[in-house]
């Protein structure tokens, strides 16, 4: 399992063209619009279920009207392929808007 900080991580994510997400100190973070709390609840559904298929669940914060987003491997504190490959998962994350 590959563990990516700094530069490698921003290279990272340019190679899998996840725009809108960002390195941040505590792993990768992204806001999602969803216009109303229950649009919300519903992306909620959505990750979580494609997070436990995963076995890698992220931290979830759902606010109105937006939702948003941190995932990091927290076995070992930092961004891993896991996160990557959930965050271009696209039955939940990849092709919603962001805020």
């Amino acid at each position: 399992m590959t563990e990516y900080s700094g530069q490698q991580l921003s290279q990272a994510l340019q190679e899998a063209q996840l725009t809108g997400w960002h390195a941040a100190q505590d792993g990768l973070r992204t806001r999602f619009s969803t216009g109303d709390f229950m649009s919300g609840l519903e992306l909620v559904q959505r990750i979580a279920a494609v997070a436990e298929d995963a076995e890698h669940h992220p931290d979830l914060l759902l606010t109105y009207p937006h939702v948003d987003v941190r995932l990091i491997s927290h076995d070992v504190e930092a961004v891993t392929d896991r996160d990557l490959q959930l965050a271009q998962h696209r039955g939940c994350l990849g092709q919603l808007p962001l805020a």
